[in-house]
């Protein structure tokens, strides 16, 4: 198989990937195991139904944009790694430090993915609930390894298979996480005085008051639900770590596909999480607390919430590990990726093992965004401030740092004032801001007196002058592919086993969203929904992946002939 993944140069144009790959990977990725930790925690909160929504549409629109105005631009300018571009910014010495830190964090993420999905498995051999930091059963230890091994096997083939397993996955996870709260709904309601049904948003707010998202006596409260939001996923977008998918995107305007991640996967599926957690709490007598994501997706959808559970965390372990994978392999640039992905996919499927980091998820996503956003704030700044205000971008490469000192003083910096403001009152969730513009600040003092404000003209006409052929010749690649395919020499026309596959695959999700529609409506019990979901959910992975298969078959025969016509690669 192919491993080329341009670790250390610039994405070729040939190899860049349309939207699809985008959209279906942020679904994918977000609408995940986590997302029913995290719906279950708010419900722990203590904050109102109103407080929640207003913060959860604010908190995930401004995370939209941080892909879309930082982190997609700077990726699609420089077609580099985060890992590549850092080094031409901070020297390998840098690199080296921020590799070892970022590949170790997504490590532990990575971990507790593949943990979520263990813990839908255990159902299966009627092992215990994992809620403590340390596993208490051997068979537990024994699925987590299993589950690692094949979430493993497919990072390691590289981004484009990460990317082809969720765009089969996202649909269907999309519609179990609404069908789950679908079948939830009815025993909520039950439970709830003077409400028999859900006729608008008030009775359904009523509900949520009353069972869902209680509000106490509570720290919490819109604007921390809207800080979590933001920053759950701030090393990836904040701290630029993913300029290591982004770079593969033919447009920038990729970075808006995020949408489909934080409103469909977080906005969305925390909710319906909630709902699910609740409702699983009500027919188990215990508190949303006692219940790992196994236990809540199998009081919901029965079988086929187990199946859910397992997928979601490998969709969002797979870019993950594939990430952390690529962190290791810049520390060495001699060292094969698929292999250190390999290494890395093992040492995470030890950590999943212990479910420390499932237990206090949302901690360690707020702090792992704050450990790695000095480092996104300084590449923002050598990116876009210095032209602006006469400073030397690369200046550290120029004068051939192997360590911009500048950078690591920032960025501990940035740490030590993010940690005096915590111990001033401060909430973790809040002190994205400050880290940030602290950073900017302090690296462009400490930058302009190392070296940036020198006179480095003739090496940066170099690089310049070849930035600029570069970039023709992506232009010039993307423009005939554009002229191609409006000319009709690139339109494949799918077989007639195409066609069946994908019209199939619709079939079946279709009749997965009506069995939950008449769980709902109560034309069928919740058992009966739970025992038939199954069938129509494994008709659709059949069905989905064949169609895949076809697809990318029809798409490689179809590359082939371009190639010996000298016609833009259209896969």
């Amino acid at each position: 198989m192919s491993t080329q993944e341009f670790e250390r140069e610039p994405v070729r144009p040939e190899k860049l990937q349309p939207a699809r790959n985008f959209a279906a990977s942020y679904a994918g990725e977000h609408v995940a195991g986590t997302e029913f930790v995290i719906g279950a925690m708010f419900v722990t909160w203590g904050v109102g139904t109103g407080d929640i929504l207003t913060g959860l549409l604010l908190g995930n629109l401004l995370a939209v944009l941080s892909w879309a105005l930082i982190c997609a631009p700077i990726a699609a300018d420089t077609r580099l790694t985060l890992y590549a571009y850092l080094e031409k910014i901070g020297g390998p010495g840098t690199v080296k430090i921020y590799s070892v830190v970022n590949g170790i964090l997504f490590c532990i993420l990575a971990g507790a993915m593949i943990t979520v999905s263990a813990s839908a498995v255990r159902i299966l051999f009627d092992l215990p609930s994992q809620v403590h930091w340390y596993p208490t059963s051997v068979g537990f230890v024994l699925v987590a390894l299993l589950v690692g091994i094949v979430v493993v096997a497919i990072a390691m083939r590289g981004f484009r298979r990460v990317a082809q397993f969720a765009e089969v996955c996202a649909p269907w996870m999309i519609l179990m996480f609404l069908a789950g709260s679908l079948s939830m709904l009815p025993v909520l309601v039950g439970a709830t005085p003077g409400i028999s049904s859900i006729e608008n948003f008030s009775q359904f707010k009523a509900i949520a008051d009353t069972y869902i998202w209680v509000e106490g006596e509570s720290e919490m409260g819109m604007w921390h639900v809207a800080a979590f939001a933001w920053i759950c996923n701030l090393s990836m977008h904040g701290g630029l770590s993913d300029m290591t998918v982004l770079r593969f995107a033919r447009k920038k305007q990729y970075g808006y596909f995020s949408a489909f991640g934080m409103f469909v996967g977080h906005f969305l599926a925390w909710i319906w999480a909630g709902i699910m957690g609740a409702g699983a709490a009500l027919l188990m007598k215990t508190t949303v607390t006692e219940l790992d994501p196994g236990a809540v997706a199998f009081q919901a959808l029965g079988a086929a919430g187990i199946l859910a559970v397992i997928i979601a965390g490998w969709t969002t372990s797979n870019p993950t590990i594939y990430r952390a994978g690529l962190a290791f392999q810049s520390i060495n640039p001699s060292w094969n990726r698929t292999k250190v992905t390999a290494v890395v996919g093992a040492v995470t499927t030890a950590i999943a093992c212990f479910p420390f980091v499932f237990s206090k998820l949302m901690d360690f996503v707020g702090l792992m965004g704050l450990l790695l956003s000095p480092v996104g704030a300084i590449i923002v700044t050598e990116h876009w401030v210095f032209p602006k205000i006469g400073k030397t971008r690369y200046w550290a490469h120029y004068k051939k740092l192997t360590t911009n000192i500048a950078a690591i003083f920032t960025w501990m910096s940035a740490l030590l004032i993010a940690f005096v403001l915590n111990q001033l009152g401060l909430h973790l969730f809040f002190l994205l801001i400050p880290t940030w513009i602290s950073a900017m600040l302090i690296y462009t003092v400490m930058a302009s007196r190392m070296g940036a404000a020198g006179d480095y003209r003739e090496q940066a006409a170099i690089d310049t002058a070849a930035e600029e052929k570069r970039k023709n010749e992506e232009k010039r690649y993307l423009q005939e592919l554009a002229d191609s395919k409006f000319k009709g020499h690139g339109n494949i026309q799918p077989s007639i086993f195409m066609n069946m596959w994908g019209a199939l695959s619709l079939v079946s999700l279709g009749a997965c969203l009506l069995l939950a529609v008449l769980a709902y409506v109560g034309i069928i019990t919740l058992d009966e929904f739970r025992n038939v979901l199954i069938w129509p959910t494994l008709l659709y992975f059949v069905s989905a992946t064949r169609w895949v298969i076809y697809r990318e078959s029809t798409q490689e025969s179809h590359s082939s002939v371009n190639v010996a016509g000298d016609t833009p690669d259209l896969a």
